[in-house]
């Protein structure tokens, strides 16, 4: 066993485990923060995605000890640190995702928001390019993209102070908004 000291969520911890265990496992089965998912366990789904010092990072990939002297940001962190910064509810990636129909399941959600608030924390005005690029390494079955594309353009629109498009999705037949 070996004791790792990590900032996790804003709160610095200290947690004993098996020195070779990863990120990953050390945030499921030791401090319990069951949001960033066991999938591949191989670096290719992004279920496991978590913010290292801001950058979206395959949890599953990193050994534990890695992330010693670095912030760690989980899904459960992001509505606490949210409203830390004066904001109200959700964060406005998580809202955002509920209020565009872009939770399903909910397995890669955790890894796909993380990947969004790192995309908009450093590039607050992305094109669809772009948020198909930052978004490339997290896999879902089940909503095919478009809703959780758009979105992050609703966050996107919203800081903006512009009305967002309205997805195609969103209209009857004679193109009013349903």
């Amino acid at each position: 066993m070996r004791v790792f000291r990590l900032n996790v969520n804003g709160d610095d911890l200290e947690v004993a485990a098996p020195a070779h265990w990863t990120l990953l496992e050390v945030l499921r089965y030791e401090l319990g923060l069951i949001g960033s998912k066991q999938g591949c366990d191989k670096g290719d789904c992004g279920a496991c995605t978590v913010l290292l010092d801001g950058s979206p990072v395959l949890s599953c990939l990193r050994l534990a000890a890695t992330a010693e002297g670095h912030a760690v940001v989980t899904i459960e962190g992001l509505m606490p640190m949210h409203k830390a910064r004066g904001g109200d509810g959700a964060d406005v990636v998580q809202d955002a995702f509920d209020r565009c129909g872009a939770l399903q399941c909910g397995f890669c959600q955790p890894g796909m928001m993380l990947s969004a608030r790192a995309l908009l924390n450093e590039n607050p005005k992305p094109t669809r390019g772009e948020i198909h690029d930052a978004l490339a390494g997290n896999l879902c079955r089940c909503t095919g993209y478009t809703q959780i594309v758009q979105a992050v353009e609703l966050c996107v629109a919203e800081a903006a102070g512009v009305e967002p498009a309205q997805p195609a999705w969103s209209a009857d037949a004679n193109g009013k908004k349903v």
